[in-house]
């Protein structure tokens, strides 16, 4: 569904991510994960297109997009939930939504609208309410609702528990968890690795701009080096103890 090869982008002279390559199949949650300043928010925001590609491609589902801009990878079914949400503040949730269905049908739209609402039924009951007047995790739900506007085949989330707290980030795992299930594919930057890797599919590790491990969660758990490097001994012995028990439950 999505297919990135050797992707480099830069920031003036400043080279943000060098040859990035990763690939998420429908129906699958990749994790993107690394430490500050890693790459990760800027590989998600020039596969978006908002940040300059000097080199590789993009493909989504088959469409070659890589010099194309926002609005028309939008069409073609992509969509990001950006780092610090980035609502419309002074804008009701509805009209939030609205802004975020601008390239679809009003009967499409409309249909959208109500889906949201029914993942988050917290956002129906405020509807009218003021977006920058809500709580974190009621304008994190927003932000998710109105990437959703758009039916997205491929849905870019950056930071998704940042700054929640721990119910609100339950919720939102297992409302991406539910979307996986309906088929979207999704990459997923998460500082919260332990939780990025309960409910991810795939892995790739950034360093410095780089791609520097990639398998599955399994896969990444047992390299002692990444957990003291990006999670620390007892952070890594949680995200080992988590994802045995998730082979297990599959096994069973």
């Amino acid at each position: 569904m999505l297919e990135i090869e050797d992707l480099t982008c830069t920031y003036g002279s400043v080279v943000a991510a060098s040859q990035v390559c990763l690939s998420v199949k429908a129906g699958e949650i990749l994790a993107l994960v690394g430490s500050n300043g890693a790459g990760k928010t800027s590989t998600i925001m020039a596969t978006m297109g908002h940040v300059r590609i000097t080199g590789g491609s993009i493909m989504l589902d088959g469409v070659d997009v890589t010099r194309l801009g926002p609005r028309h990878r939008a069409r073609l079914g992509m969509a990001v939930v950006p780092e610090g949400r980035r609502l419309f503040a002074d804008m009701t949730v509805d009209e939030n939504l609205t802004v975020g269905g601008y390239t679809r049908t009003k009967p499409a739209a409309r249909q959208a609208r109500e889906r949201a609402y029914a993942l988050f039924p917290r956002l129906a009951e405020r509807r009218r309410q003021i977006a920058g007047s809500m709580s974190g995790g009621e304008q994190q739900m927003l932000a998710i609702g109105r990437a959703l506007m758009v039916s997205p085949k491929v849905l870019l989330i950056d930071e998704l528990s940042l700054g929640l707290m721990p119910k609100i980030i339950d919720l939102c795992m297992e409302t991406i968890v539910r979307l996986k299930r309906e088929g979207i594919a999704i990459v997923l930057v998460e500082q919260n690795t332990d939780r990025a890797l309960e409910v991810a599919d795939a892995v790739v590790v950034l360093a410095s701009g780089r791609v520097v491990k990639a398998g599955t969660p399994e896969m990444i758990r047992a390299d002692d080096t990444f957990f003291q490097t990006y999670i620390g001994l007892d952070g890594g012995q949680a995200v080992r103890n988590q994802v045995e028990a998730n082979v297990e439950q599959r096994s069973s």
